[in-house]
């Protein structure tokens, strides 16, 4: 299983890094990057110490520890410049905070954060149409989420993606060791919002792909 939008405490979430890759691991998990939240308040803060954590756990364990960012609630001009830093500073999955029925997440975030060419965006529930077929295009990645609040627009997610061909995968969005789905649990959250097994199998591959490219 991949995972690629997890945080630690050098953002939001509960754990060091190293526990969250830990406990990743003992989920099943093969692969998982580390994306904490970040604006131009602290994103020369966090990557320096995520790559080289990252680096530490790949040298000793097995499970592969991906360096990232998540951009979060930042001004619409700001996207595209962070995304670009992001990727020079070393970041090797970049996210962007999407449009979210759950978060004041500020709107024509979608739409930018695509033309900036991050690699995914993150439970984007209010995206419509237009950016859904934008993605399509520039390749970036739409996230079906298993967290709370966020999961419940992952149904129309799905059925619009299907009907133009975008790209989707499923995170956990993991705050916490308990975030980390088991890969059944994983296929039931598919299974309910109405995908099949061929459809499910391609979910996972393009995690692992996009995963692999990192």
């Amino acid at each position: 299983m991949v995972d690629l939008h997890t945080h630690t405490l050098l953002s939001d979430g509960e754990l060091l890094p190293s526990e969250l890759v830990r406990r990743a691991e003992a989920k099943g998990y093969e692969m998982i990057a580390m994306t904490d939240h970040v604006d131009s308040s602290n994103i020369d803060f966090i990557l320096p110490r995520i790559i080289k954590v990252c680096k530490i756990l790949n040298k000793y364990w097995k499970i592969r520890s991906v360096p990232g960012a998540e951009i979060t609630h930042a001004p619409l001009e700001e996207i595209g410049p962070l995304v670009k830093f992001a990727r020079k500073a070393g970041a090797k999955i970049v996210i962007v905070h999407g449009e979210t029925v759950s978060e004041p997440v500020i709107p024509g975030t979608n739409q930018i954060a695509i033309e900036s060419g991050c690699d995914i965006l993150a439970h984007p529930g209010l995206i419509t149409k237009k950016d859904m077929k934008l993605a399509r295009l520039k390749g970036v990645y739409l996230e079906l989420t298993t967290r709370k609040n966020h999961s419940s627009t992952n149904r129309r997610l799905f059925k619009m993606a299907k009907a133009v061909g975008a790209k989707l995968i499923l995170n956990n969005d993991a705050h916490n060791g308990d975030d980390f789905v088991t890969l059944p649990q994983a296929k039931r959250i598919l299974k309910g919002i109405g995908a099949n097994e061929a459809e499910i199998r391609r979910i996972f591959s393009n995690s692992a792909w996009l995963g692999a490219k990192a």
